[in-house]
C-alpha cells in the first residue's frame, strides 16, 4: 500500500528561523499537519517524548 503526504502550504508562523538557520516547526504548523512523526520535535502539541517513545497520556 503507498501512501501519500499531502503538501502544507507554509505560511507565516508555521515556522521560525533559529540561530543556525534551520527551520523549526511550530505547535501551529504540527497541528495543521494533523499527526505526530515521533521525531521529538521541539513544539509537538502531541506530547511525544523521543526519550521513552510514549506520547503524553499513552
Amino acid at each position: 500500500m503507498t501512501y501519500f503526504k499531502k503538501n502544507i502550504e507554509l505560511e507565516e508562523g508555521d515556522y521560525y528561523l533559529t540561530p543556525e538557520g534551520y527551520k523549526c516547526f511550530t505547535e501551529q504548523y504540527h497541528l495543521k499537519r494533523g499527526y505526530c512523526c515521533e521525531s521529538g520535535c521541539r513544539h509537538c502539541p502531541y506530547g511525544f517524548d523521543k526519550k521513552t517513545n510514549l506520547q503524553k497520556g499513552n
